[in-house]
């Protein structure tokens, strides 16, 4: 296998033809020809040699200058070797490199391909015609291409040898194409015969397999963006269906095709063709995951086709591990989910990334397989997948249960672990319904405390469906009533009266206390709608509730600080204070943290409200050191944004400066509806500090 019509950004001509590449189907002439000198016995004698014609080719710009620089000749080492996953246009990266290379330098430039089959819209091609299977084979038609025919005919183990005389007096570039068909024993004995060329030859070696060599490696990597899209619009010429998309179409296949130019020109050769069926973007790729396994028009078998056959025990294991991350996987974490010893992973790991299945970070302690050698491996090894995932999930379970809940301090752990969490996460809610609610209980208070809104409501209305199927009303309305909480933290009234109604339909039958929560969602809906007397009336209902069930109790402050809060908005400033300063005596009777900050960040708007800017910062300040030490991102930039506010009102513009960014960032990305207020006034504060 290889990457020859994998399309780096590029193509090729279909009608040209390299003798022992099998990359081409016709045999007209060329347009880009070299010359071969032959100094045998016959005297001065010259050749046609020839590179495959390349119609287009796009990009990687960095990747050619480097290749430039590795063959010049006051370059140290025998050239380049390109590795790379399948598909990602190592080949086509080498012949452009080949004919950029200076004429002058390289009199002569030969390619040749070790390809065994390519990928056409309509399946895999063997390549047999063409077919050099082994390192001696190829050994021979180079010294055909240099007119030595007669070193066929020569002892085996003298044909190297007799070959690098032959190149002494040449300026040779020799490209070879697809070496991991070769075994490794193979790869090594072509490695020391391009160790030994004569210093006026280079090569450029592509390979799906990596090695330390005395050569400038170049992994090759997705295309840019740029790049694959002007390869889709040379694609749209010929093709009507791709021509019709529009951008947001040609993003999803670059997205789809995660950059890979071989699959990209393979979907879009899916486009119109006859059989296929697919004439959107969308229905190529559900091709793609319709395909079955081994079948004649599988991309994925082809690109990845030899990946489990050469993997070791604790290599499939540790791939089966990361095959459930969408980002990049700590060692520990592999070793465990493959039930493996650490140091067994961590060599399994190294050496998938050297074969370029694997991308690793500089220090290599981080570990992502790309998507669609996951994809493969889902499709390819089930059993082991499942068994992977079953840990996977036990292991988040256990992190969101032991660090989860109410338990601030252990926070900082699960925060660490929580890419764990995180893909386990879908594994979990295609399960169990009940260790999926037990998981949103543990979750809930850290997913609001580190502004983890999206993952939140995506969570919370699964988990409610879940619910509802399994006719659990009670943990339905909790779900529900968690949504609602997030729209009302981005200020989205309707959605959040929807969720009320929601709310109150799961918990018809249920307690005073659903009641009182389903009761306060309705007034915060009413509030953002800015309807203050129908949010008071709902949280005087909410407060009636609460002081049945206990007169003194977190949801009874929580109460009255939302009552207090419609109140300062309704100009009502001396019932806002009070109800303000009853709240933060309960929480402090009951020594509840973030009910302290909460209530005392309340005194710093109503401060705020009333132009009091001494009180403000003094209120501010303490309410932003208690909200540091809960850990709750939203409280943190609230408080913060207060507090360079009542700086900037007593004219110290610049030392609020830094409080109204850090409000602005965190606002920035938990898409508060804070946000605009934050940044007036950071605008506020550089203005007197610019």
């Amino acid at each position: 296998m290889d990457d020859k019509q994998e399309g780096g950004i590029h193509g090729s001509d279909q009608s040209s033809v390299t003798i022992g590449s099998g990359d081409m189907t016709g045999r007209d002439k060329v347009v880009s020809a070299t010359h071969v000198y032959n100094y045998g016995g016959s005297g001065l004698q010259r050749r046609r040699s020839e590179l495959p014609h390349q119609p287009y080719f796009f990009g990687r710009e960095e990747e050619l200058a480097r290749i430039a620089d590795a063959l010049s000749p006051e370059a140290r080492g025998w050239g380049v070797l390109i590795d790379g996953p399948g598909g990602v246009g190592k080949t086509e990266l080498a012949i452009r490199a080949g004919h950029l290379a200076s004429d002058k330098q390289f009199h002569t430039k030969i390619f040749l391909s070790a390809k065994a089959r390519e990928l056409t819209p309509q399946g895999v091609q063997l390549l047999e015609d063409f077919l050099l299977p082994n390192y001696m084979e190829l050994l021979t038609e180079l010294a055909r291409e240099l007119g030595e025919d007669s070193l066929a005919k020569i002892d085996p183990n003298e044909r190297a040898n007799a070959l690098r005389r032959a190149l002494a007096d040449r300026h040779a570039l020799l490209i070879i194409d697809n070496l991991e068909t070769f075994d490794e024993k193979e790869r090594a004995r072509l490695f020391q015969f391009l160790g030994r060329l004569p210093i006026s030859c280079k090569a450029i070696v592509t390979s799906r397999r990596r090695t330390d060599i005395d050569a400038r490696i170049i992994r090759l990597d997705r295309l840019s963006p740029q790049a694959a899209q002007e390869l889709i619009a040379k694609l749209a010429e010929r093709n009507k269906f791709l021509a019709r998309s529009a951008g947001a179409e040609r993003q999803q296949l670059y997205e789809t095709a995660r950059g890979n130019p071989l699959l990209i020109k393979w979907l879009v050769g899916q486009l119109g063709r006859p059989g296929s069926q697919c004439h959107t973007i969308a229905e190529a790729y559900k091709f793609i995951e319709a395909a079955p396994p081994s079948g004649d028009n599988d991309p994925l078998e082809y690109i990845f086709g030899d990946l489990l056959d050469t993997c070791t025990e604790s290599e499939t294991a540790a791939l089966a591990a990361l095959a459930h991350f969408t980002q990049p996987v700590k060692v520990k974490w592999a070793a465990e989910l493959g039930g493996i010893p650490e140091l067994a992973v961590r060599t399994a790991l190294e050496d998938l990334t050297d074969r370029a299945l694997l991308v690793s970070d500089a220090e290599a302690e981080m570990y992502l397989l790309p998507p669609l050698t996951a994809a493969f491996l889902h499709r390819q090894r089930p059993e082991i997948i499942a068994q992977t995932g079953e840990r996977l999930i036990h292991r988040a379970v256990k992190l969101a249960e032991e660090n989860g809940y109410k338990n601030f301090e252990r926070f900082s752990t699960l925060e660490a672990e929580w890419a764990t969490v995180a893909a386990a996460l879908p594994l979990i809610l295609s399960g169990d319904d009940a260790r999926l609610q037990r998981l949103c209980d543990a979750l809930d208070t850290f997913l609001d405390f580190t502004g983890r809104w999206d993952e939140w409501l995506n969570i919370s209305l699964q988990a409610e469906e879940k619910a509802v199927a399994a006719k659990d009303a009670d943990k339905a309305g909790w779900r529900t009533y968690q949504m609602g909480y997030v729209h009302y933290l981005r200020g989205q009234a309707d959605e959040v009266l929807e969720c009320a109604r929601r709310a109150e339909t799961h918990w018809q039958n249920a307690g005073a206390r659903e009641k009182a929560l389903a009761s306060r969602l309705r007034g915060m809906g009413y509030l953002l709608h800015k309807n203050y007397p129908a949010a008071i009336t709902a949280y005087r209902e909410v407060l009636g509730l609460w002081r049945n069930l206990s007169p003194e109790s977190n949801e009874l402050a929580t109460a009255l600080n939302a009552l207090a809060g419609i109140e300062k908005e309704s100009g009502d400033h001396a019932a806002a204070e009070q109800h303000y300063r009853e709240a933060l005596q309960i929480d402090k009777k009951l020594n509840h943290h973030e009910g302290i900050a909460v209530r005392t960040g309340s005194l710093a708007a109503l401060a705020l409200s009333r132009e009091d800017w001494p009180a403000a910062e003094q209120w501010a300040r303490e309410a932003l050191l208690l909200s540091e030490s809960v850990g709750r991102q939203e409280l943190i930039a609230m408080y913060s944004q207060y507090l360079a506010k009542a700086l900037a009102r007593q004219g110290r513009r610049a030392e609020g400066l830094a409080y109204a960014r850090r409000a602005v960032k965190i606002f920035a990305k938990l898409r508060s509806e804070e946000l605009e207020w934050a940044q007036a006034v950071l605008k506020e504060c550089e203005s007197q500090a610019g």
